[in-house]
Protein backbone atom coordinates (compact mmCIF):
# COMPACT_ATOMS: atom_id res chain seq x y z
CA UNK A 1 0.00 0.00 0.00
CA UNK A 2 1.47 3.27 -0.72
CA UNK A 3 -2.02 5.45 -0.03
CA UNK A 4 -5.40 4.89 0.74
CA UNK A 5 -8.21 6.38 -0.15
CA UNK A 6 -11.10 7.53 1.62
CA UNK A 7 -15.58 7.53 0.79
CA UNK A 8 -16.84 9.93 3.13
CA UNK A 9 -20.83 9.59 3.74
CA UNK A 10 -20.99 6.27 5.93
CA UNK A 11 -17.56 6.02 6.20
CA UNK A 12 -15.55 9.04 8.43
CA UNK A 13 -18.92 11.36 9.12
CA UNK A 14 -22.38 9.47 10.05
CA UNK A 15 -24.24 11.03 7.78
CA UNK A 16 -26.24 8.35 5.94
CA UNK A 17 -29.54 8.92 7.92
CA UNK A 18 -29.14 12.44 7.64
CA UNK A 19 -29.00 12.77 3.77
CA UNK A 20 -31.66 9.94 3.65
CA UNK A 21 -33.81 12.31 5.77
CA UNK A 22 -33.14 15.56 3.70
CA UNK A 23 -33.84 13.81 0.33
CA UNK A 24 -37.06 12.36 1.17
CA UNK A 25 -38.31 15.94 2.58
CA UNK A 26 -36.90 17.36 -1.11
CA UNK A 27 -39.52 15.14 -2.53
CA UNK A 28 -42.19 15.67 -0.42
CA UNK A 29 -41.16 19.80 -0.89
CA UNK A 30 -41.91 19.14 -4.76
CA UNK A 31 -44.01 16.98 -4.91
CA UNK A 32 -43.26 14.18 -6.39
CA UNK A 33 -43.59 10.76 -4.96
CA UNK A 34 -41.23 8.37 -3.52
CA UNK A 35 -40.82 4.87 -1.79
CA UNK A 36 -38.16 5.25 0.86
CA UNK A 37 -37.33 1.71 0.81
CA UNK A 38 -35.78 2.59 -2.73
CA UNK A 39 -32.81 4.77 -1.00
CA UNK A 40 -30.89 1.75 -0.03
CA UNK A 41 -30.04 1.35 -4.06
CA UNK A 42 -28.74 4.80 -4.40
CA UNK A 43 -26.30 5.28 -1.54
CA UNK A 44 -22.84 6.37 -2.47
CA UNK A 45 -24.23 7.63 -5.77
CA UNK A 46 -24.67 11.56 -6.14
CA UNK A 47 -27.74 13.09 -5.32
CA UNK A 48 -28.61 14.01 -9.27
CA UNK A 49 -28.79 10.35 -10.28
CA UNK A 50 -31.64 9.60 -7.79
CA UNK A 51 -33.00 13.07 -8.90
CA UNK A 52 -32.99 12.84 -12.60
CA UNK A 53 -34.51 8.73 -12.22
CA UNK A 54 -37.55 10.09 -9.79
CA UNK A 55 -38.16 13.44 -12.21
CA UNK A 56 -38.21 10.85 -15.08
CA UNK A 57 -40.39 8.30 -13.31
CA UNK A 58 -42.67 11.03 -12.58
CA UNK A 59 -43.14 12.90 -15.92
CA UNK A 60 -42.10 16.46 -14.78
CA UNK A 61 -41.29 18.59 -17.28
CA UNK A 62 -41.35 21.65 -15.24
CA UNK A 63 -38.39 20.06 -12.62
CA UNK A 64 -34.68 19.25 -13.48
CA UNK A 65 -32.22 16.95 -11.31
CA UNK A 66 -29.94 20.52 -10.87
CA UNK A 67 -32.91 22.16 -9.05
CA UNK A 68 -33.53 19.02 -6.43
CA UNK A 69 -29.82 19.06 -6.06
CA UNK A 70 -29.61 22.77 -5.15
CA UNK A 71 -32.48 22.49 -2.90
CA UNK A 72 -31.37 19.37 -1.38
CA UNK A 73 -27.46 20.36 -0.67
CA UNK A 74 -28.84 23.74 1.20
CA UNK A 75 -31.09 22.32 3.13
CA UNK A 76 -28.48 19.51 4.05
CA UNK A 77 -25.88 22.25 4.81
CA UNK A 78 -28.21 24.26 7.19
CA UNK A 79 -28.82 21.02 9.16
CA UNK A 80 -25.46 20.35 10.05
CA UNK A 81 -24.31 23.44 10.55
CA UNK A 82 -27.07 23.87 13.08
CA UNK A 83 -26.69 20.40 14.28
CA UNK A 84 -22.89 19.35 13.60
CA UNK A 85 -21.96 15.91 12.56
CA UNK A 86 -20.82 12.75 14.29
CA UNK A 87 -18.25 10.79 12.97
CA UNK A 88 -18.43 7.18 12.37
CA UNK A 89 -16.49 5.55 15.20
CA UNK A 90 -12.76 4.67 14.47
CA UNK A 91 -12.70 6.67 11.58
CA UNK A 92 -10.57 9.63 13.26
CA UNK A 93 -8.41 6.76 14.35
CA UNK A 94 -7.82 5.32 11.67
CA UNK A 95 -6.82 8.45 9.60
CA UNK A 96 -4.24 9.29 12.54
CA UNK A 97 -2.81 6.06 12.40
CA UNK A 98 -2.34 6.12 8.78
CA UNK A 99 -0.95 9.79 9.47
CA UNK A 100 1.79 8.59 11.71
CA UNK A 101 2.59 5.45 8.97
CA UNK A 102 3.34 8.76 6.36
CA UNK A 103 0.87 7.15 4.23
CA UNK A 104 -0.46 9.36 1.77
CA UNK A 105 -4.25 10.17 2.41
CA UNK A 106 -6.87 11.16 -0.45
CA UNK A 107 -11.17 11.95 0.02
CA UNK A 108 -12.99 10.60 -2.59
CA UNK A 109 -16.62 11.51 -2.06
CA UNK A 110 -20.57 11.58 -4.03
CA UNK A 111 -21.23 14.20 -1.75
CA UNK A 112 -21.45 17.99 -2.94
CA UNK A 113 -18.25 20.11 -2.75
CA UNK A 114 -19.40 22.82 -0.07
CA UNK A 115 -20.94 19.57 1.83
CA UNK A 116 -17.63 18.19 2.40
CA UNK A 117 -16.00 21.42 3.07
CA UNK A 118 -18.14 21.92 5.88
CA UNK A 119 -17.62 18.33 7.42
CA UNK A 120 -13.70 18.59 7.29
CA UNK A 121 -14.11 21.76 9.04
CA UNK A 122 -16.78 20.00 11.65
CA UNK A 123 -14.13 17.29 12.50
CA UNK A 124 -11.58 19.42 12.34
CA UNK A 125 -10.27 17.28 9.22
CA UNK A 126 -9.27 20.49 6.59
CA UNK A 127 -5.61 19.85 5.62
CA UNK A 128 -5.53 15.89 6.76
CA UNK A 129 -5.89 15.05 3.03
CA UNK A 130 -3.30 15.44 0.25
CA UNK A 131 -6.33 15.02 -2.37
CA UNK A 132 -9.79 16.03 -2.20
CA UNK A 133 -12.76 15.25 -4.86
CA UNK A 134 -16.33 15.48 -5.04
CA UNK A 135 -18.12 13.45 -7.62
CA UNK A 136 -20.68 16.13 -8.07
CA UNK A 137 -17.44 17.76 -10.29
CA UNK A 138 -17.45 14.91 -12.63
CA UNK A 139 -19.25 13.60 -15.23
CA UNK A 140 -20.02 10.27 -14.29
CA UNK A 141 -20.56 9.37 -10.32
CA UNK A 142 -19.72 5.97 -8.37
CA UNK A 143 -19.71 3.43 -9.70
CA UNK A 144 -17.54 4.93 -12.36
CA UNK A 145 -14.33 4.58 -11.42
CA UNK A 146 -12.80 8.01 -12.76
CA UNK A 147 -13.26 9.00 -9.24
CA UNK A 148 -10.61 6.80 -7.79
CA UNK A 149 -8.19 7.47 -10.68
CA UNK A 150 -8.25 10.89 -9.87
CA UNK A 151 -7.65 10.25 -6.52
CA UNK A 152 -4.55 7.98 -7.43
CA UNK A 153 -2.95 10.45 -10.23
CA UNK A 154 -3.19 13.02 -7.52
CA UNK A 155 -1.67 11.35 -4.95
CA UNK A 156 1.28 9.91 -7.44
CA UNK A 157 0.08 6.61 -7.36
CA UNK A 158 -0.60 3.61 -8.89
CA UNK A 159 -3.88 2.51 -8.80
CA UNK A 160 -2.45 -1.34 -7.76
CA UNK A 161 -0.76 0.49 -4.71
CA UNK A 162 -4.05 2.00 -3.36
CA UNK A 163 -6.14 0.72 -0.96
CA UNK A 164 -9.94 1.96 -0.71
CA UNK A 165 -12.12 2.32 2.16
CA UNK A 166 -16.10 1.84 1.09
CA UNK A 167 -19.34 1.61 2.71
CA UNK A 168 -21.65 1.33 -0.27
CA UNK A 169 -21.87 -1.27 -3.07
CA UNK A 170 -21.12 1.58 -5.98
CA UNK A 171 -18.19 2.80 -4.62
CA UNK A 172 -16.95 -1.08 -4.07
CA UNK A 173 -17.25 -1.23 -7.64
CA UNK A 174 -16.32 1.79 -8.41
CA UNK A 175 -12.73 1.32 -6.81
CA UNK A 176 -12.21 -2.79 -7.98
CA UNK A 177 -13.04 -0.83 -11.66
CA UNK A 178 -10.61 1.37 -10.99
CA UNK A 179 -8.22 -1.85 -10.13
CA UNK A 180 -7.61 -0.76 -6.88
CA UNK A 181 -7.72 -3.35 -2.83
CA UNK A 182 -11.08 -2.30 -1.41
CA UNK A 183 -12.20 -2.78 1.92
CA UNK A 184 -15.52 -2.96 2.14
CA UNK A 185 -17.04 -1.44 5.61
CA UNK A 186 -20.88 -2.58 6.68
CA UNK A 187 -21.84 0.65 7.93
CA UNK A 188 -24.65 0.63 10.90
CA UNK A 189 -27.23 3.17 8.21
CA UNK A 190 -25.69 2.38 5.39
CA UNK A 191 -28.70 -0.53 4.45
CA UNK A 192 -28.07 -3.95 3.10
CA UNK A 193 -25.13 -3.07 0.60
CA UNK A 194 -23.96 -5.51 -1.68
CA UNK A 195 -20.11 -5.57 -0.73
CA UNK A 196 -19.31 -9.36 -2.17
CA UNK A 197 -16.33 -7.94 -4.58
CA UNK A 198 -14.09 -6.35 -1.81
CA UNK A 199 -11.15 -7.79 -1.11
CA UNK A 200 -11.90 -8.18 2.82
CA UNK A 201 -14.85 -6.35 4.76
CA UNK A 202 -14.64 -5.48 8.40
CA UNK A 203 -17.80 -4.06 10.95
CA UNK A 204 -15.41 -2.14 13.14
CA UNK A 205 -12.89 0.41 11.68
CA UNK A 206 -10.34 -0.39 14.57
CA UNK A 207 -10.00 -4.27 12.64
CA UNK A 208 -8.38 -2.25 9.39
CA UNK A 209 -4.64 -3.62 9.40
CA UNK A 210 -2.72 -1.36 8.31
CA UNK A 211 0.38 -2.92 8.76
CA UNK A 212 -0.74 -6.58 6.56
CA UNK A 213 -1.51 -3.48 3.76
Amino acid sequence: MKAFIFDMDGVIVDSEPLHSRVKLETFAHFGLPFDARELTRYMGRTSRDIFRDVIRRAGRTDLTAEQLADYKHAHYLEVIERDGVRPIPGSLALIARLRAAGVPLALATSSWRRVVDTVLRELDLAGTFASVISGSELPASKPDPAIYLKSAAALGAAPADCVVLEDAAAGVEAAKRAGMYCIGFRSPHSGAQDLARADEIVTDLAHVDIEKL
